[in-house]
């Protein structure tokens, strides 16, 4: 695909979603929270678990008068609870430590961070901020790959990928459009190909 097509995709996808994400925060910290939380776990699912988390616990200091079996209790629908509570610990311990209890504003400092790999680190230096980014999650790279704008077949290919055909300018909220499409339309099992947004360039896309 050309720059060209791409950047007519984006402007079309703009007029239909939102450049925001689902997951609800206050600060960077509880974005960053969340965002470890949403492995393998819908933002709807992590901003029930969020909002009565983030009631009394929604600061570092705060969060670390959890033991790490408390903090288990309170995000176990989550999915894969052991680990993520004890990489939210770590992480927020390393916060107070290194950081005086701020969440870092560089890529290469978030991915030093427990639990923090480069999707969540794109995601929270992108949404937090305001920085140019492109986090690849199981729909971004389903959608971006079905369609046509890159043709990758690992999720570093796949943001390496957009980062070319993207203008940098486009590389956050790009994230978000491609998400939402593929919630919304672009489906893994049974896409809605007859009312997405972009279905007539993407039937001249050859692939």
């Amino acid at each position: 695909m050309d720059k060209k097509t791409a950047k007519k995709i984006i402007e079309k996808l703009s007029g239909k979603f939102t450049d925001k994400p689902a997951l609800r925060f206050s600060t960077p910290y509880q974005l960053l929270v969340a965002v470890i939380l949403s492995a393998q776990c819908t933002d709807e699912r992590v901003n029930k678990v969020t909002a009565r988390l983030f009631e009394n616990y929604g600061t570092p200091e705060k969060l670390l008068e959890l033991s790490q079996e408390e903090l288990e209790q309170y995000i176990f629908s989550c999915g894969l609870y052991k680990s993520k509570s004890k990489n939210i610990l770590q992480t927020t311990k390393d916060l107070i430590e290194k950081y005086g209890g701020q969440v870092p504003k560089t890529l290469e400092e978030l991915r030093t961070l427990a639990g923090v790999g480069r999707k969540t680190a794109n995601v929270v230096y992108s949404v937090a901020f305001g920085g140019d980014a492109i986090a690849v999650d199981t729909h971004v790279f389903r959608v971006s790959n079905r369609i046509g704008l890159v043709k990758e077949k690992t999720v570093l290919g796949t943001e390496k990928g957009l980062m070319k055909i993207l203008e940098k300018s486009d590389w956050s909220r790009a994230h978000h459009y491609l998400i939402y499409l593929g919630r919304s339309y672009c489906k893994a099992g049974k896409p809605d190909c007859v009312n997405c947004p972009i279905n007539e360039d993407c039937k001249k896309i050859k692939r």
